[in-house]
């Protein structure tokens, strides 16, 4: 969906939509198990039409991983921004941000897990550059709220809790609102054990 700058929610675009149903077939049934003519019946055209759209399904998957990897650093900053420097605030705001992501955004953890791989060079490496970066916003919090900890130990950490927000593609459904809760809770609670 977009966003207008008063803060009105369009409906999505074609491309949008187009990407929305490649990244749960390409989950569902692999990269490679997926015609363009299955994506452009998901949306209701051809799958010739999607060409108008993107080059093909390679340029479909570097968006999706791209994308995302983009946009979690991008809410990860502006969180930065809006904490006005309250640390404790920010890692709740991280948390619930990325609770978000792994809650509404199921398909691209399948596909980042199975098909990072397939990404030409330059797309990988800008993931992975995202990711980093991402990382270390999370990082420099949690070492501002657990200064005794070790950094390799915050680290860790952060990873761990990636980890397990990121398990939502493999757990049963407890429905939204307590799934948030509980996840809300064990990441809250895994970065609590670095205290001393």
């Amino acid at each position: 969906m977009t966003t207008t700058a008063t803060g009105r929610t369009d409906a999505p675009t074609r491309r949008e939509q187009i990407l929305k149903e490649a990244a749960r077939l390409f989950a569902e049934r692999g990269f490679h198990g997926v015609g363009v003519d299955e994506i452009g019946a998901a949306v209701g055209i051809s799958g010739p039409g999607l060409y108008r759209h993107f080059p093909g399904k390679d340029a479909m998957l570097a968006e999706l991983l791209v994308g995302i990897s983009e946009r979690l650093l991008d809410g990860g900053r502006l969180r930065a921004e809006e904490s006005d420097g309250d640390a404790r605030a920010l890692l709740g705001s991280l948390i619930d941000g990325h609770i978000d992501f792994a809650l509404d955004d199921r398909p691209l953890i399948t596909l980042h897990d199975r098909e990072l791989d397939r990404l030409k060079d330059e797309d990988r490496k800008r993931v992975r550059q995202l990711q980093r970066q991402y990382v270390e916003l999370w990082v420099a919090v949690v070492r501002e709220l657990y200064p005794a900890a070790e950094e390799s130990e915050s680290r860790t950490a952060v990873h761990a809790v990636f980890g397990l927000l990121n398990s939502t593609p493999h757990l049963a459904a407890l429905g939204r609102r307590p799934m948030e809760d509980l996840l809300r809770r064990l990441a809250h609670g895994a970065f609590g054990a670095l205290a001393r």
